[in-house]
């Protein structure tokens, strides 16, 4: 009998040593409880505003140029002198729905067209899914979204976003 205490004695001690070693142990984090993100400089955002009304223009055409950052919180605008004040409007929707989507908003466009799911996105507050809305990426991370507004057609207001992108791409790392 006073085999069995003992030795019930030991599995118990062990067991409570264990139990302690175990709650000692942080558990492992899968990710990091503070994060490190891009995101991109007033001067940056206003070079790429700057660079898109200036790709508009080249081409006959008077746009506003909102440029977002990865939060979808305005960081410049810019707007041609002779732009509808719709434009200021349509190219903040389009940089915000890009950013959010971390999506071309052309793209997103003729996906809602082809899928009725898809076209569900028109309900969500802020959604624009016209094109002229462009990811701005520094490597693979999207840090924020430039959108275009007021060129003949949303493919147009596209390539000047482009445009300006290309403009910068030397600065975005």
């Amino acid at each position: 009998m006073h085999f069995t205490l003992r030795l019930g004695a030991v599995a118990l001690a062990f067991a409570v040593v264990g139990a302690q070693a175990q709650q000692a142990q942080p558990a492992p984090q899968a990710q990091p409880l503070v994060r490190t993100e891009k995101n991109m400089s007033l001067e940056l955002a206003n070079q790429i505003a700057s660079a898109a009304v200036a790709a508009c223009a080249a081409n006959g055409y008077n746009v506003a140029a909102t440029v977002v950052d990865r939060a979808g919180t305005v960081r410049a605008v810019q707007r041609a002198d002779n732009a509808g004040p719709h434009t200021l409007a349509s190219s903040e929707r389009k940089a915000w729905t890009s950013a959010s989507a971390k999506s071309p908003t052309q793209a997103m466009m003729e996906g809602s067209q082809k899928n009725p799911a898809g076209a569900n996105l028109v309900y969500l507050p802020g959604m624009l899914l016209l094109g002229g809305g462009v990811p701005v990426k520094a490597g693979p991370d999207v840090i924020g979204a430039v959108g275009v507004g007021g060129a003949p057609g949303g493919n147009l207001d596209e390539q000047c976003a482009n445009a300006a992108l290309e403009k910068v791409k030397g600065l975005l790392g």
